[in-house]
C-alpha cells in the first residue's frame, strides 16, 4: 500500500473510531467537543499565563491581577462581572461574574479560587513542562487549572448558542488558601450566590483523580481547652485537698476524647497544640505560646487548641455534646472549660448531590472517559463548596485538574486533564438544562 492510501486509511479509521466514541452524544454536544479541542491551546496559554503570576493569598496585588485577567475573559463570553474589595475582611478580594437569563432551568452557581499557597518568597513561582503530558507550576492542579476549564465549559456552551437559555453566577475568591477575617464577610459573596443558585458546582481538583468527584465534604471547626488545678508543692500531688493538678486532668480528658469519639465514622479531631505549667499564654495568630512552670510545682494550668472535622451538622453537634461531658466531669481540686470556633461547615451527602454526580458520570462515559464515583469524604478536605450546604439542591466539587501533591513545590498537573475535564463540564451544564430547551 503506498503511503498517500495509507494516510487515508488511518484518517478514515480515525475518524469512524471518533464517531463511535461520540456516539452517545447528540449533535450540540458533539459541536461543543470539537470547540474545546479547537480552542485547546488558547486555554492551556490561559492557563500558563496565569499560574506564572504570583497570587499567593497575602500578595494582593497578585490576586488582583488574576482576577483582571480571568475578568477579561467573562466579559468576552457575555458576564457582568464586578470585583468585591476584600479590605473589610483583610484580604484582596474576589470576581463575581453573572449571566442572568429568563429560563425555566436551574440556577447555577460555578466556584473556583484565584489564591494559591505560594507567596513571593516561595522558590515555587513558574510554569514548567517535565514531559509531554506534565507540567509543574504553582496552583496549576489547585486551582488555576480549574478556572480555565470553568471558561472553556462555558465558551463550549457560548459557541453552540447555549449560554442565552442559562443563569449562571461564578464566585472566584480570592481567599480560599487562607480564610478572611471576619469569615462572615469574607464568604458573603460566596453564600449570597449559593442561595441564589439552585444547584453548585466547584472545579477544585478534589483527590487529584478524575475517576472521582465530591459530593461530600467534610467541614473543619477548632477548639480549645482551657483547664485548671490546684498549684502546690509536687511532694503533696494527689493529695485529697490538693487533687492532681491541671496537666493530668488535660491527659485525662484527651485520653477520653481519643476513646470514645475516634470510632466515630469520618470524624477526626486533632489536639494540634499543647502547653501548661503554672501560668500559660497562647498566640493565636503565631500559633505560638509560652508557659512557666517548675518540676517542683503541681501544674495551676493548662491549654490545648485544635481542630475537628466532621461528614455533618449532626455528627459535629454530637461529637461536640460528648465532647463537653467529657470535659465537665472533672479530677477533685480541677475544673475545664472547651469552646468551639465554626470553620468551613461540612458538605453532606444528599440525594441531590449523588443524582448530579450520576449526570456528571454518564456524561463522561459517553464521552469514553470512564465512570466516575464518589471520593470518600474521609479522604476529601473542606472546600469554598462547603458553604453552599442548606442553601443549593444540589453539589458536586472536584471537576477541575488532575495533579498530585498541591501545596507542595512538586504540585504538578496533567495536561490532558484540561480538555478532558472542559468537555466533562460543559456537558454536565449542557444536560442540566437540555431537557427543557
Amino acid at each position: 500500500m503506498n503511503k498517500p492510501i495509507l494516510l487515508s486509511a488511518v484518517a478514515t479509521l480515525l475518524l469512524s473510531l471518533s464517531t463511535a466514541l461520540h456516539a452517545q452524544l447528540d449533535t450540540t454536544e458533539q459541536q461543543m467537543v470539537a470547540h474545546i479541542d479547537a480552542t485547546n491551546e488558547d486555554a492551556l496559554q490561559l492557563m500558563i499565563r496565569t499560574i506564572n503570576i504570583n497570587s499567593g493569598t497575602m500578595n494582593f496585588d497578585g490576586v488582583r491581577e488574576v482576577g483582571a485577567v480571568l475578568r477579561q475573559e467573562f466579559d468576552a463570553l457575555g458576564f457582568e462581572t464586578s470585583w468585591v474589595d476584600g479590605a473589610p475582611f483583610n484580604r484582596a478580594g474576589h470576581l463575581v461574574a453573572e449571566l442572568h437569563n429568563e429560563t425555566e432551568g436551574p440556577k447555577l452557581l460555578l466556584i473556583g479560587h484565584l489564591d494559591t499557597v505560594f507567596e513571593p518568597d516561595s522558590p515555587f513561582q513558574t510554569f514548567a513542562l517535565l514531559d509531554d503530558n506534565t507540567a509543574t507550576g504553582p496552583g496549576i492542579a489547585d486551582m488555576k487549572g480549574g478556572n480555565v476549564i470553568i471558561l472553556q465549559a462555558l465558551s463550549a456552551l457560548k459557541a453552540v448558542g447555549m449560554l442565552e437559555h442559562m443563569d449562571i453566577t461564578v464566585v472566584l475568591t480570592g481567599d480560599e488558601e487562607l480564610s478572611g477575617s471576619p469569615r462572615e464577610l469574607g464568604k458573603k459573596a460566596l453564600i449570597d450566590a449559593a442561595m441564589y443558585a439552585d444547584i453548585a458546582i466547584g472545579f477544585e481538583n478534589g483527590d487529584g483523580d478524575p475517576r472521582t468527584a465530591n459530593i461530600s465534604r467534610r467541614g473543619s471547626s477548632g477548639w480549645t481547652l482551657n483547664v485548671t488545678g490546684k498549684p502546690s508543692h509536687s511532694s503533696q500531688i494527689f493529695r485529697e485537698d490538693i487533687g492532681p493538678g491541671a496537666i493530668f486532668e488535660t491527659a485525662r480528658i484527651l485520653m477520653f476524647f481519643y476513646q470514645d469519639l475516634q470510632q466515630e465514622e469520618n470524624l477526626t479531631f486533632n489536639p494540634g497544640r499543647i502547653i501548661g505549667g503554672t501560668t500559660v499564654s497562647m498566640d493565636g495568630e503565631e500559633s505560638a505560646g509560652t508557659a512557666f512552670g517548675k518540676n517542683n510545682v503541681v501544674a495551676e494550668s493548662a491549654m490545648v487548641t485544635g481542630d475537628m472535622r466532621a461528614v455533618s451538622l449532626e455528627q459535629l453537634e454530637r461529637a461536640r455534646a460528648r465532647m463537653r461531658e467529657i470535659v465537665a466531669d472533672n479530677f477533685t481540686h480541677t475544673s475545664a472549660t472547651i469552646t468551639f470556633s465554626d470553620g468551613y461547615p461540612p458538605l453532606a451527602s444528599t440525594p441531590g448531590n449523588a443524582r448530579l454526580l450520576d449526570i456528571y458520570s454518564e456524561a463522561s462515559q459517553d464521552l469514553g472517559l470512564g465512570v466516575v464515583t464518589a471520593v470518600n469524604p474521609r479522604l476529601a478536605g473542606a472546600a469554598d463548596i462547603s458553604f453552599t450546604a442548606g442553601h443549593v439542591d444540589m453539589a458536586i466539587d472536584g471537576l477541575g485538574m488532575s495533579g498530585t501533591a498541591g501545596h507542595t513545590v512538586d504540585e504538578t498537573g496533567f495536561l490532558d486533564a484540561l480538555p478532558k475535564q472542559s468537555k466533562r463540564a460543559a456537558l454536565l451544564m449542557y444536560r442540566l438544562y437540555s431537557d427543557i430547551h
